[in-house]
């Protein structure tokens, strides 16, 4: 694999290599991939970041306002990093289906992926958790461990919601069920910019003078996995059975500024996987929301994930 190095930093810390990208995924369901490392003949367990819903591996690679993403943060600390684009999204192939992609064939994708590079740490973001929880139980050799960033829960320990559009609207700032939405199947859905205000970039350490590049990264999502991801119809992804998964190291780390991920949901999804629950407040980590990856105290937060990891030998 050829690649190309990036600028090496001014501060003496490791250099980094951008690798070529790559595809992979599905025949049905092929991503893009990113890949960056530390120049070092010594190799950690690899980290696979798994972005969430309407967005792009973009939000690992770099921050609105110009800091350097988890990518590289993580890299430099001696991780082989590769950043997923969930297939339909950013520079994955367009699909002329995305309004009905489902969540079971966008993890089925990564799966692929992860199943190539390997016994891996897989990071999900949000929507990308239940991806994440089942991805470990077919795959629990390839899994070295899962770190969910706000993740949504498998759908088991969600309460079923009804396919009524009008009995979902009243429930959309209902905090314990994760604000729901539903949306019509035909089209693919575009959120606007009140949407993004309310629940990505709401919290103090949201770099909002940069909301406007923020917003530019934002692209259209599948309607069916954000009714999935509310288990509406009983749709959502679920694992057959959280014992299978028990041996994997887990933890679930959340904001304390995020309307869709309140302390008492995380927790419980948290119990239900066998995660450790990271709840940042009682790290003394306040202000951050649905997107630390991108808050103005990323690499704070990057050096809980990285202590909780050396902390399980990875």
């Amino acid at each position: 694999m050829s690649v190309t190095a990036l600028a090496a930093p001014d501060d003496g810390a490791a250099t980094l290599w951008r690798g070529a990208p790559f595809y992979s995924g599905t025949p049905e369901c092929i991503i893009y991939v990113d890949r960056v490392f530390p120049v070092s003949s010594a190799r950690s367990t690899p980290i696979v970041m798994v972005h969430g819903g309407c967005h792009t591996g973009a939000c690992y690679l770099g921050t609105p306002d110009g800091r350097e993403g988890w990518a590289q943060i993580f890299a430099r600390a001696g991780y082989d990093v590769f950043v997923v684009d969930w297939p339909g999204h950013g520079r994955s192939p367009v699909r002329n289906d995305l309004a009905t992609l489902s969540t079971h064939q966008m993890a089925s994708a990564i799966l692929a992926l992860i199943r190539s590079v390997g016994p891996a740490v897989v990071m999900a973001h949000s929507a990308s958790g239940p991806m994440a929880w089942w991805i470990a139980e077919q795959a629990p050799d390839s899994v070295a461990a899962i770190v969910g960033i706000a993740p949504g829960a498998p759908a088991n320990v969600l309460r079923v919601l009804p396919e009524d559009p009008q009995a979902i609207k009243p429930l959309r700032n209902d905090e314990s069920l994760g604000c729901p939405v539903m949306f019509p199947e035909h089209e693919p859905v575009v959120v606007d910019e009140e949407f993004m205000r309310s629940y990505w970039a709401n919290a103090p350490r949201f770099p909002l003078e940069a909301f406007d590049q923020y917003r530019l990264s934002i692209v259209p999502e599948s309607a069916r996995l954000f009714n999935e991801r509310f288990n509406i119809g009983g749709r959502g992804l679920r694992i057959s059975n959280p014992g299978n998964i028990a041996r994997i190291p887990k933890a679930v780390l959340t904001g304390g500024h995020d309307p869709r991920h309140p302390r008492e949901m995380d927790e419980a999804t948290a119990r239900y996987v066998g995660a450790d629950f990271v709840w940042l407040p009682d790290q003394g980590i306040i202000g951050n929301g649905h997107m630390p990856m991108i808050e103005n105290n990323n690499a704070e937060v990057a050096e809980q994930v990285i202590r909780w990891l050396k902390k399980h030998g990875l």
